[in-house]
């Protein structure tokens, strides 16, 4: 336990290491690389062989597809030439050792050879799947994105408090069954008991983009106000204020959400997408729409983006929302369109272009940790 936990320490050091250790052609780049392409062929495999366990069904497919195993076979090419690039070139070997002991474990429990070695025994399942797909999706986007057009330079990738969000990024990737179920629960439940059918009917029928844009709009009027009442009601901000203790925002900021307002937000904001008969296709869309929005919103991005920022929601806008400062207080609680905002009177968007000067709750009174932020909202607050 000793050496692994020293083994731990060495990859977090060099994960953080400073900016003079980063540059070009030192090897770390090579070796977060080979490490990140080594620990998904590894968990690829551990898919591929428990399917049952790690794999949604929405994705069985996928998995079963001839080009997810070439996928693979990419993805541990490339982790053994930059793991071996990293170990060449840099003086600390933890990198590049680690992505290559990574990439012989996937080859030895099968490689794109694995098949399933246990029957789906139980309709419950870990997502590791989804945190593997949507890490590498998310993380390929945003990253270089944030590195070529940063708001805030100095902040590297692995910024303060990156590992409480990636732990986040897991956990509500691999509960997905879990909070889909939940949050869906109460209005699958009030749509079986409603017969709205002639209306259902047409809202299916209506052009594809017609829909999606009415679902952002449904949903942003609906999560506005949830929004707004965490801010509002004393025993809601106790939950919602884990997602507002990040203190660096970036792609993965927005990962940090409590359990059970995930569930609040999720199932309230479900309601127009399922009750009014939105065609499968649209909602599908608006998952992966919403996600990028939500993503984005909370990235480190300084762009400036003009006419756009006026209708759509930016990060400048919502980094204002996690504002420190005393003028960043309940303002912009829209997901998508400003536009509530404005109606509702919370809009904030300084004119000469400012951000704010830094993110958080005054006092910082959020614990660090996840299952110490997870017990938070639960405890007495002290005198």
């Amino acid at each position: 336990m000793k050496a692994l936990h020293e083994t731990r320490l060495k990859i977090r050091r060099e994960l953080e290491a400073p900016p003079a250790l980063r540059k070009f052609g030192s090897g770390w780049i090579s070796g977060v690389l080979g490490m990140m392409f080594g620990l998904a062929a590894l968990g690829s495999v551990l898919m591929m062989r428990f399917p049952g366990v790690f794999t949604m069904k929405e994705n069985a497919a996928v998995i079963g597809h001839p080009a997810f195993r070439t996928g693979m076979f990419v993805l541990m090419v490339l982790s053994f030439v930059f793991s071996l690039l990293s170990l060449l070139l840099r003086p600390g070997k933890i990198l590049g050792f680690t992505g290559m002991v990574a990439t012989l474990l996937a080859v030895t429990f099968g490689g794109t050879s694995a098949s399933a070695v246990a029957s789906d025994l139980t309709p419950v399942y870990f997502g590791l799947d989804f945190f593997i797909l949507r890490l590498l999706f998310t993380g390929f986007l945003f990253i270089p994105m944030e590195t070529i057009f940063p708001h805030r330079a100095e902040q590297g990738i692995f910024r303060q408090e990156w590992r409480e969000d990636l732990f986040y990024y897991l956990v509500s990737s691999m509960m997905v069954q879990v909070l889909t179920w939940l949050s869906f629960m109460p209005a699958q439940t009030l749509f079986k008991h409603t017969t709205w059918t002639e209306m259902r009917a047409w809202v299916a029928a209506l052009p594809f983009l017609v829909q999606l844009i009415a679902i952002m709009f449904l949903t942003d009027l609906v999560q506005y106000w949830v929004h707004r009442l965490f801010h509002r009601i004393p025993a809601l901000w106790r939950f919602h204020a884990v997602h507002h203790s990040a203190q660096s925002m970036d792609w993965m900021a927005g990962a940090r959400m409590h359990f059970f307002e995930i569930l609040v937000l999720r199932g309230t904001t479900v309601f127009p997408m399922i009750l009014l008969g939105f065609s499968q296709t649209a909602v599908n869309a608006y998952v992966l729409v919403v996600y990028l929005f939500a993503t984005f919103a909370h990235s480190n991005l300084g762009w400036r983006l003009g006419i756009f920022e006026k209708v759509f929601v930016t990060p400048r806008f919502h980094h204002w929302h996690h504002g420190i400062e005393k003028e960043a207080i309940d303002v912009n609680f829209s997901i998508h369109f400003p536009l509530f905002d404005k109606i509702f009177g919370t809009h904030h968007m300084p004119e000469n272009g400012r951000w704010p000067e830094g993110y958080g709750i005054g006092g910082h009174p959020v614990p660090h940790g996840y299952w110490q932020q997870f017990l938070h909202p639960f405890r007495r607050k002290k005198k």
